[in-house]
């Protein structure tokens, strides 16, 4: 009898937790849910409002989702950059969990950052996406393009407490390995897994159009340049690991934390343009351990501080 009860009452959660997802209420959380189950997700484009505020945050949320066909070689508005969008890096308009978003952005601009030595704006950080991954030009900081990127930007981390980052935003850490990065082996999985969308040399994929690509370049003369946050290797594992192949995100990786790394290893081992970055890092002893460019204070080579083996941190 009691096991008739049991079979009653869980078919009746089964069948509430049907009912309640086809209704669209929020489902409570359970145990089997990894511990990253309650990572920040932006807001989609339907939750815009529906004013004057809404039209400047949509264009920014266009802008970042189309920048080529507005803001690149063959841009409608201005030619400032390499043809990429900010949303191949920024995945899903910034709003994906672990997809290099956007969620602690308004929380924690205007900040200090030890790269540049200075505090720094929102817009002095969408700038150096332009001159860096999208190896282009600043914009001006006063345009209608930076405003509406700005408001948008602003908009889907409204929610964030000032001074907070939450869980899932920006690009997953990935623990250090006890070996180099393999650029050998890299390719190899590379080859396998990456090249039906990115191309055999890193070409990427144009949309019919020719102006803007469905699939990044993600080495060459379209790709981001030496000065890129994913020029360090371990920014692109992170960002290889829960995204890719498209379209995998943290709760179905297909690759390991290793196969990550070498995939890393051998994309940022390509050429690709360069940027002058004498100005970066005027602290060096607080540069990143995989920064890839010297002088350092430890005494480690260009080699190991950009494939590894790093030292462990506490």
């Amino acid at each position: 009898m009691k096991t008739n009860w049991l079979l009653l009452l869980l078919g009746a959660l089964l069948c509430w937790m049907i009912v309640d997802t086809v209704s669209n209420r929020p489902l409570p959380a359970v145990s089997f849910q990894s511990d990253t189950a309650d990572c920040w997700t932006g807001a989609g484009l339907n939750q815009v409002p529906v004013d004057a505020e809404g039209e400047e945050i949509r264009y920014g949320r266009e802008l970042i989702t189309n920048t080529a066909y507005y803001l690149g070689p063959k841009g409608k508005i201005a030619h400032s950059s390499n043809g990429m969008n900010c949303q191949n890096c920024h995945l899903e308009a910034g709003c994906k969990p672990w997809g290099n978003n956007y969620g602690a952005v308004a929380a924690t601009y205007p900040k200090y950052r030890e790269r540049s030595g200075h505090i720094e704006s929102i817009e002095k950080r969408i700038n150096d996406c332009f001159e860096r991954s999208l190896n282009g030009k600043a914009l001006d900081s006063l345009s209608k393009e930076m405003r509406a990127m700005v408001a948008y930007i602003k908009w889907i981390g409204k929610e964030i407490p000032k001074g907070k980052k939450p869980k899932g935003s920006g690009i997953m850490d990935l623990p250090k390995m006890n070996r180099p990065a393999d650029a050998v082996q890299g390719q190899v999985l590379y080859t396998n897994h990456c090249t039906r969308c990115h191309g055999t040399n890193g070409e990427g994929q144009l949309q019919p159009d020719g102006i803007t690509y469905l699939y990044p370049p993600l080495w060459g003369e379209h790709s981001y340049n030496t000065g890129a946050g994913l020029y360090r290797i371990s920014r692109l594992a992170g960002f290889v690991k829960n995204n890719m192949p498209n379209p995998t995100n943290y709760h179905t990786c297909i690759l390991t934390n290793e196969q990550a790394w070498d995939i890393a290893a051998f994309i940022n081992s390509q050429p690709r343009p360069s940027m002058n970055i004498a100005s970066d890092w005027p602290d060096i002893s607080r540069k990143p351990f995989d920064h890839p460019f010297g002088p350092y204070k430890d005494g480690l080579t260009e080699t190991q501080h950009k494939y590894g083996p790093w030292p462990k941190t506490k």
